[in-house]
């Protein structure tokens, strides 16, 4: 997501036990070879819904956006009146963790995971150009040991994560941005087709950290292709297709689907911003799972927040039928300008109402579901 300043607001923008169940999401995207993997050891899967779709939220989880808290979720889950089947939180390279506490307090609340694992160093603020995380360097394996080290404790944490690592890769807020790595200068050809410094090199680590997460066997990790609504610059170069790293590398598809957030910002209701990035991403797999990884709306004096968010439940229910799941984002935070872009869910009573009354259809899931081998 575009414009959130620092930190606090940044998106700156989750005795010992004889066996250990590896958890394998079920879903056309993963690899024939990882599903032949978890028939022949057993393992459960986690099964994306035929009908309906999972209800999620980030939680407004502070600085960093990952002091994920019980209560936090909770409190959240007694104002919406609706569980959480996804819980999204940040983890930031900068910590050089893997966010274990976090992870088995969400999995303790009864939901999965969605982790955004960003290669961002301290102090997390947008428009600042590439850290010592550069994709060269992960790319040359200087980061190796650390990913390492985070897929071993992801493995033994053993239950099933959705990860997006680099998302919103076709903006130009976050430093591991296509347009700061050469952007469209044109390195080559592929079939006939251009090959484009920026995106080319972002898929190369993509696919460099996914192959050594699976390297040390963390199968319960499942990787998001995770883009935003619009591309920055809107230029050939950076659409989506030319970041996709492959389906060998990606389980779920997920687009970040935001509205009015800045006075600046024209007002659309949620089919008008939905509708072009529902059809790029979709395009680039026919079977995938489509999760919106990220969503939400400012409160506007001038504009219906309500409407926009009734409006959404509605056609993501009635236009988008490969959405599988949706999280909200549930922040407020302070602009350059002074003013504040409030997306939380309780910013007005008739906000409030609007996604109650949305969220608690039978459509939308509250629990992940589950099948056993």
């Amino acid at each position: 997501m575009i414009t959130k300043g620092s930190v606090a607001g940044t998106k700156t923008v989750f005795g010992c036990v004889a066996v250990l169940l590896c958890v394998v999401l079920l879903c056309a995207g993963c690899r024939h070879e990882e599903g032949a993997k978890a028939k022949d050891q057993g393992l459960q899967e986690l099964m994306m819904p035929s009908k309906g779709a999972y209800t999620g939220a980030y939680v407004d989880f502070g600085e960093g956006e990952d002091h994920v808290t019980y209560d936090a979720i909770t409190a959240f889950e007694k104002m919406t009146g609706k569980h959480l089947a996804v819980v999204g939180f940040g983890n930031f390279w900068g910590e050089q963790a893997f966010p274990a506490k976090k992870v088995r307090i969400i999995s303790g609340y009864g939901a999965i995971p969605l982790i955004y694992w960003s290669p961002w160093d301290r102090p997390y603020v947008e428009n600042h150009g590439p850290d010592r995380f550069n994709l060269p360097d992960i790319v040359a394996g200087k980061w190796d040991a650390y990913i390492d080290q985070w897929a071993d404790a992801a493995r033994n944490y053993g239950k099933p994560l959705l990860v997006s690592w680099g998302d919103e890769m076709n903006g130009t807020w976050f430093p591991w941005s296509g347009v700061y790595y050469g952007g469209g200068k044109v390195i080559g050809k592929k079939n006939g087709q251009p090959l484009y410094a920026g995106p080319e090199l972002v898929k190369q680590a993509y696919r460099h950290v996914v192959d050594r997460v699976r390297a040390r066997k963390a199968t319960n990790v499942l990787w998001g292709f995770h883009a935003n609504h619009y591309t920055m610059p809107h230029a050939p170069w950076n659409m989506m297709a030319n970041y996709y790293p492959g389906a060998d590398y990606v389980d779920w598809l997920g687009l970040s689907v935001y509205g009015k957030m800045l006075k600046s910002e024209d007002w659309n209701l949620f089919d008008k911003v939905m509708d072009a990035p529902y059809q790029e991403i979709c395009q680039l797999d026919p079977h995938k799972p489509l999760i919106l990884a990220e969503w939400g709306v400012a409160e506007s004096p001038s504009d219906s927040k309500a409407e926009f968010i009734a409006k959404a439940f509605t056609d993501l229910q009635t236009k988008y039928p490969r959405v599988k799941g949706a999280v909200y984002w549930h922040e407020r935070w302070e602009n350059t300008d002074g003013s504040y872009s409030n997306l939380r869910v309780n910013s007005s009573p008739e906000t409030l109402d609007a996604y109650r009354g949305g969220v608690a259809g039978s459509y939308w899931l509250d629990r992940p579901q589950f099948r056993s081998r």
